[in-house]
């Protein structure tokens, strides 16, 4: 246990003399670290955000099911409960229809105008949600080739332009991601060189009396890890700050409430998942960049 403590103490103690020996480009390599893990959570939340609004959206959407005249809904419900994709359905005869249509007008004579007219000319109509918006235009099509069916009618194109926004919010992200990621592996990548260059001779010291490459470059590895690490912690507090401007902006703007209470709010997993996955991601870029650059070295 002992011996343990001691070489877990020696690794720290090297991990902090290398960051303290980087000079200015640990700072470099730390605030292109810090940059990418920021935009990376940014598009991730956005990500987020993005599909909570199409489902919301997807979920508010109706597709409304006009059955053929004398024809009564509760002959179709029972097909339109067995399909799968179906999670609500809500009858409108004819008759309600017709009430509320009269109320909204203002005709005080529901009879008059109910003989004007030769009678009710409404017909019985079924409110049907989806499970979720991508299956909108298939449920569509299957419940208007139901018998009795006249006409389905639901908001497509709304529904569309927003799938299409979120599309091209991943392949950008996507696009940015990549991008930093190798930058901020190579800004690494270089920094570790430097450190292991200027302990060059220390290093064949420590070669001479028969330690282990392993030994000897694995506080390297861990100052990459380090750079990664802090850069996930310093995005994370970025974001956090952020998200509270924008809140406090937010609840300034009446028309946003509603917004925000229904949209921009995340899950309890979202919440506790995003600095999990920033600081992994990060000690990753590290570990990916300080790897590279010992491994020149190890070999040669």
């Amino acid at each position: 246990m002992l011996k343990v403590l001691t070489q877990i103490d020696y690794l720290l103690k090297e991990t902090f003399l290398g960051l303290r020996r980087g000079g200015w480009m640990n700072w470099a390599a730390l605030s292109t670290v810090t940059v990418l893990l920021f935009l990376f959570g940014m598009s991730l939340q956005t990500s987020w955000l993005m599909e909570n609004i199409l489902n919301q959206f997807g979920n508010q959407l109706e597709i409304s099911v006009y059955m053929e005249p004398n024809v009564s809904a509760d002959r179709i419900i029972p097909l339109v409960a067995k399909i799968p994709d179906v999670a609500e359905i809500k009858t409108i005869h004819k008759e309600q229809a017709w009430n509320s249509l009269v109320q909204e007008l203002g005709i005080s004579d529901l009879e008059g105008a109910t003989t004007q007219l030769n009678g009710n000319p409404l017909v019985d109509q079924i409110e049907v949600k989806a499970r979720n918006s991508d299956i909108m235009p298939s449920l569509a099509t299957k419940l208007a080739k139901l018998q009795g069916v006249d006409s389905v009618q639901y908001v497509d194109e709304a529904l569309k332009r927003l799938t299409q926004l979120n599309q091209g919010l991943h392949r950008v992200s996507l696009g940015i991601t990549l991008a930093l990621t190798l930058t901020a592996t190579a800004v690494i990548n270089t920094t570790i060189r430097l450190i292991v260059m200027a302990r060059r001779q220390e290093i064949e010291i420590m070669q001479l009396v028969g330690a282990t490459s392993a030994w000897i470059y694995l506080p390297f590895i861990f100052q990459g890890m380090a750079f990664g690490l802090s850069g996930g912690a310093m995005a994370w507090g970025f974001i956090s700050i952020f998200q509270q401007l924008v809140s406090n902006f937010a609840a300034q703007q009446p028309e946003f409430i509603q917004f925000l209470a229904n949209n921009l709010q995340f899950s309890i997993a979202q919440t506790l998942f995003l600095p999990i996955v920033i600081l992994s991601f990060g000690m990753f870029v590290g570990f990916m960049g300080s790897i590279f650059a010992v491994g020149r070295f190890a070999k040669s």
